[in-house]
């Protein structure tokens, strides 16, 4: 997961957030393309620089076993069982990939109908595609973003029914309705506040695009029009409530550090210096600033299973919500992190969820949070695991930098 900066806030009301009306022009030429409504396009590696280390590449780790051939192999097999059994507690493989080093995996998303298909995106315009539902990968390009002398970083994707939709940085938006057999570009405008960050499907040709300022948008003809879900931007918002009391507010650059959503619509967001967060629900005008409880910067925030929030520091602590929903009441969990950041996590069930971080954590948890035990697939893997994703009960990804592909074991 560009400010804001604080002269646009007259213009934001009146303009960038009174809802775009965007008419979507079909022409392919140069001269359209400015004229149209959005702009789109992703990053170059360059804007990557704070998210990695290197990856150690290979598969699962194998083990050898054999018959036992003596008296003495059988009195050392109780040995070899009980090192296999320790190994074999992993529900993780690593997927081999076919991309460059240095790639980092931002996200995936698999198509409702055709479920063995799906959609891997990172850095470096990297954009792969899977048949059988995330064991084997194979490259996808897309002619109208390689039109440009850029080096796109793809953000988010998002697919319901067979349509689709995939933003990133600089500002690019591909459509596709034929669950990815092609894909369209869609103009994105240059009065955009920000980078588009995360796109959500929300219907038939329905979707919702948030940037790292805080802007949301919604469209409902399939990108032919956008409009404005808030108000006004967060810079405004924070020079009305700084007086309130949020500690940090001023230190604000005007960028979200990380932006999630949760199944029903509602937002949480951490300021890029991680001095405060912010949530948004569906109907309200602005984003709503909230303190943080730990003396330590938020990392990452995020939505438990059962609808409350969890909440990351830098330095390995996590904190759960006491109630469900938004809530500024948290409670420390004990995590064995060792230091190490913990970067995400994903939820398989409301008992059983996933932390991933630094240097190739993965931890466990199967009572909602209480206690975590440690997996050892990664160990041997020297990357940041920045992404937890669980589609289902039985499809999950761990994603992190230099290609590093996780794929649960169900």
């Amino acid at each position: 997961m560009s400010g804001l900066g604080r002269s646009a806030m007259a213009a934001a009301s009146s303009q960038q957030f009174a809802g775009l009306a965007l008419p979507r022009n079909r022409s392919s030429t140069a001269a359209s393309s400015q004229r149209a409504a959005f702009t789109r396009a992703s990053c170059s590696s360059s804007s990557d620089q704070n998210q990695g280390s290197s990856v150690g590449c290979g598969g699962r780790r194998s083990f050898l076993g054999g018959a036992a051939a003596s008296a003495g192999l059988v009195i050392a097999l109780p040995t070899l069982r009980s090192s296999a059994a320790e190994e074999q507690l992993s529900q993780w493989e690593k997927v081999p990939l076919p991309i460059d080093p240095g790639v980092v995996l931002l996200d995936l998303s698999f198509v409702p109908d055709e479920p063995n298909r799906g959609f891997l995106l990172g850095t470096r315009q990297t954009l792969l595609e899977t048949k059988d539902g995330g064991r084997s990968w194979s490259p996808r390009s897309v002619a109208s973003a390689e039109e440009e002398d850029f080096n796109y970083r793809f953000n988010s994707i998002s697919f319901k029914g067979k349509e689709g939709w995939i933003i990133g940085k600089p500002a690019i938006l591909l459509h596709t309705s034929n669950a990815g057999e092609t894909w369209e570009r869609i103009p994105l405008s240059s009065r955009l506040p920000g980078n588009p960050v995360v796109i959500q499907a929300t219907g038939d040709k329905q979707a919702e695009m948030v940037t790292d300022e805080g802007a949301i948008y919604v469209t409902s003809n399939a990108g032919y029009n956008w409009k404005a879900a808030v108000e006004e931007t967060v810079s405004a918002t924070l020079n009305r409530t700084v007086s309130s009391g949020i500690s940090g507010a001023s230190y604000y650059t005007g960028t979200f550090n990380t932006v999630n959503r949760s199944p029903q619509g509602d937002y949480v967001a951490v300021s890029s210096r991680g001095n405060f967060y912010m949530t948004w629900e569906p109907g309200q005008p602005y984003w709503q600033p909230h303190n943080r409880r730990s003396a330590r910067r938020i990392q990452n925030m995020g939505w438990r299973a059962d609808g409350g929030l969890w909440l990351v520091v830098r330095g390995g602590g996590l904190y759960l919500g006491k109630c469900l929903g938004v809530c500024e009441d948290f409670e420390e969990a004990s995590i064995p992190s060792r230091g190490f950041g913990i970067l995400d996590l994903g939820y398989r069930s409301k008992d059983e969820a996933w932390a991933a971080g630094g240097s190739g954590m993965l931890l466990k948890t199967t009572d909602g949070g209480n206690t975590w035990s440690r997996d050892r697939v990664a160990d041997s893997i020297a990357a940041n695991l920045y992404s937890v994703k669980f589609l289902d009960n039985k499809k999950g990804f761990v994603l992190g930098n230099d290609g590093v592909l996780l794929r649960y074991l169900s």
